[in-house]
C-alpha cells in the first residue's frame, strides 16, 4: 500500500536550519498585494525595513516551504503528486516572527486519517531559535484514492454557523501577476504561471497559489480588526474550499467573537465562489 501510516507517524523528525531576512519578509508581503497605496503607514509596516512587521502566515513560506515537500517523501509514504491537493493550514505562533533569524525546522508527520475515498496526511513543522519555539505549521494534504484502510477518521471541520449578518465584509483585489510576485517565496509549481501546465492540470488559466489567499486573508483581518498588530494574532487556521484566478477579488467576511474572529472568502466574479471555509483567527 503507498502509506503505512504507521511507519509514517513513527519515522523519526526531519531537521534543518531555514534563515530569513528583511527582503525575504518584504518579498513574501508584496506577493499578498500590500503596498497599495504604497505610501499609507498602515502598508508601510509590512514593506519598509525600518518598521517591518512580520505576518504570522509568513510561517508557511519560510526556508521555501521546505517542511511540507520533505513530508511528502517521508518513509511510508509513496503517493502519486497527482493525486495531492492541500487541504487546509494551520499556524500557531508562540512569539511574533522576528523580521530577521534564523532557526531550527523540524518536521514529521503527525497524523494519518483515513477519509474513505482519500488519506489526509498531518504535515507538521516546527521553528525554534535561540530563544525558544517560533511557531508549529500544520499543513492538511489531502492524498485521492488512498483511504479505506481502517484508520482513524481525524477530527472533523469548525463547521460554524455563519448564517447571521458578518460584522464586517472587505474586499481585495487579486492582481493579474500576483501568482507570478507570490511564487518567488519559494513555490514554483508551474500551475501558477504556465498556462499550458495548468490546461493539463484542468484548469484554463494558472490558478493562485491557496496559501497566497491564506495571507491576503489574514492580512485583511489583522488590518480591518486589529489595527495591523499583527503581533496580536496567535493562530490561524483554515480549509481550502476553492480556486482563485488571477484578476478576480476576494470577498472577505468576518464574523467577530471574544478573543477570535470567524472568517469565509469567496470569490466575487464567479457568483460568489466558495475559497476559503471553517476559518478562525485567534488574537489577544
Amino acid at each position: 500500500m503507498p502509506i503505512d501510516a504507521a511507519k509514517a507517524v513513527a519515522a523519526e523528525p526531519r531537521t534543518a536550519e531555514i534563515s530569513w531576512d528583511r527582503k525575504d519578509v518584504q518579498l513574501y508581503h508584496l506577493g499578498l498585494g500590500a503596498g497599495a497605496p504604497a505610501t499609507d503607514p498602515a502598508e508601510l509596516r509590512y514593506t519598509l525595513e525600518s518598521r517591518l512587521h512580520v505576518l504570522p502566515s509568513f510561517a508557511t513560506v519560510a526556508g521555501a516551504g521546505a517542511g511540507v515537500v520533505g513530508g511528502l517523501s517521508s518513509p511510508g509514504i509513496d503517493v502519486d503528486l497527482a493525486a495531492v491537493l492541500h487541504g487546509g493550514q494551520t499556524v500557531r505562533v508562540h512569539r511574533p516572527i522576528p523580521a530577521e533569524g534564523r532557526a531550527v525546522q523540524t518536521s514529521k508527520v503527525a497524523a494519518v486519517y483515513d477519509k474513505g475515498k482519500a488519506a489526509v496526511l498531518v504535515l507538521r513543522t516546527e521553528a525554534a531559535d535561540d530563544e525558544g519555539p517560533l511557531w508549529t505549521n500544520d499543513a492538511e494534504i489531502f492524498v485521492r484514492g488512498e483511504g479505506g484502510f481502517g484508520g482513524e477518521r481525524g477530527p472533523s471541520g469548525l463547521h460554524a454557523d455563519l448564517a447571521a449578518v458578518p460584522n464586517h465584509t472587505v474586499e481585495r483585489p487579486v492582481r493579474e501577476n500576483q501568482a507570478l510576485l507570490y511564487r518567488l517565496s519559494g513555490d514554483r509549481n508551474p500551475l501558477h504561471a504556465d498556462p499550458e501546465f495548468a490546461r493539463k492540470a484542468g484548469f484554463d488559466r494558472p490558478i493562485l497559489h491557496g496559501l497566497c489567499t491564506y495571507g491576503m486573508t489574514l492580512k485583511a483581518v489583522a488590518d480591518t480588526l486589529l489595527g495591523g498588530e499583527v503581533a496580536r494574532i496567535r493562530s490561524y487556521r483554515t480549509r481550502f474550499a476553492g480556486v482563485v484566478f488571477p484578476g478576480e477579488t476576494l470577498r472577505i467576511r468576518m464574523w467577530t467573537g471574544d478573543g477570535h474572529v470567524r472568517v469565509a472568502v469567496t470569490a466575487v466574479e464567479r457568483d460568489e465562489a466558495p475559497v476559503l471555509a471553517d476559518t478562525l483567527v485567534e488574537h489577544s
